[in-house]
């Protein structure tokens, strides 16, 4: 299959080198278009699900989605505008669908992944329309997820946690980065000695993320003297089929996905989150904390220190302090103390006046 760009002005002929099915094409884009290798298993996830909605399917949910297969779709099924329903008119029922069974984060990354893909296959002449056309984001809910108190980070840093949990959770915090891109790092990315490593951001820009001594002191004895592959495995083989960018070379295991490293830290910190209960069947109703608090409270921590707004942009990499405004906000206790601190009768504060 010839991979090179078409001549600008040049009249390429409609289904000429055009894949035969829709997985082909998916395979093809993220081979030759550009994407980062830390950044294919996200694409491939996303761009696999408009397999299911082409066909009038919805995407198996949790657990039930690994290892299943999506239906064959023939590619050229996406330019169709004939017949009783039109390709697009399939994807825009079954994407209304999604919507509603899933958060607006995840169906509006799927269209951001699959609008890519539409035009990269448009520009190759595979697609003579737009199969999504008409599709548009899903307003996301206000964020509502409450920064941790500085105790509460304490206590879940002393949590008795396997190895990989205490390093990904100590990235995360001192790194004020999204869990996505820190569990996409490859060993590769990493720059130990200089505590930063490189990530691929929203929107597929390459950036850098800054980390402490405690995730310094952690990464060494996670890593164990492996030199290439993903920083995080699970603990067990990758099925086959699995691709080879989520692969340790050394020990065959698959990368650790979101969704799993979620579910661990919302078990392991219901304890922490609903202190004086015991019952686990209680516990289990009242969940426990998410992996983008510790996110949201390094940010606001580090506005609580005086951190100035253009450092905080830096390090949440926002592209406007409106986006950054919902982590800047003090916590509780942190208006308490600065109160306190101004209290006109307060030892100190009483000779000053």
């Amino acid at each position: 299959m010839s991979q090179t760009s078409p001549t600008p002005g040049a009249v390429i002929p409609l289904h000429a080198d055009r894949p035969a099915t829709y997985a082909d094409a998916v395979d093809a884009y993220l081979r030759s278009a550009g994407i980062a290798a830390s950044s294919k298993r996200i694409y491939r996830i996303s761009l696999l699900t408009w397999a299911w909605l082409a066909a009038g399917q919805q995407p198996p949910l949790g657990r039930a989605r690994r290892g299943a297969v999506p239906p064959v779709v023939a590619f050229a099924a996406l330019g169709e505008t004939d017949g009783t329903t039109p390709a697009a008119d399939v994807l825009a029922e079954a994407f209304a669908q999604r919507a509603r069974l899933v958060d607006a984060d995840t169906v509006n990354r799927e269209l951001s992944v699959m609008k890519a893909a539409v035009a990269w296959w448009r520009d190759r002449g595979w697609l003579a329309g737009n199969p999504i056309i008409g599709i548009e984001r899903r307003p996301a809910p206000p964020d509502r997820t409450r920064a941790l108190s500085r105790d509460q980070i304490t206590d879940l840093f002393d949590l008795k946690a396997p190895l990989r949990e205490r390093t990904l959770w100590k990235a995360l915090y001192e790194t004020c980065a999204r869990a996505e891109e820190i569990l996409c790092l490859d060993i590769e990315d990493l720059l130990l000695a200089d505590k930063r490593g490189r990530v691929t951001s929203k929107g597929g820009t390459i950036e850098w993320v800054h980390w402490q001594s405690g995730t310094a002191q952690l990464l060494p004895r996670l890593l164990k003297g492996r030199a290439r592959g993903p920083v995080f495995l699970t603990d067990r083989r990758a099925p086959a089929r699995t691709p080879s960018d989520d692969v340790c070379p050394v020990t065959g295991r698959v990368r650790l996905s979101y969704r799993r490293a979620a579910e661990l830290f919302e078990t392991l910190t219901r304890p922490l989150a609903n202190p004086g209960i015991t019952d686990p069947v209680e516990l289990e109703a009242c969940g426990g904390w998410t992996l983008h608090q510790l996110r949201h409270s390094a940010l606001t921590h580090e506005a609580e220190d005086g951190t100035n707004t253009p450092t905080l942009l830096a390090r949440s990499r926002h592209a406007s302090v409106r986006s950054l405004e919902r982590y800047a906000k003090p916590g509780v206790d942190a208006v308490a103390a600065h109160v306190a601190a101004r209290d006109p009768l307060r030892r100190g504060n009483r000779r000053r006046a």
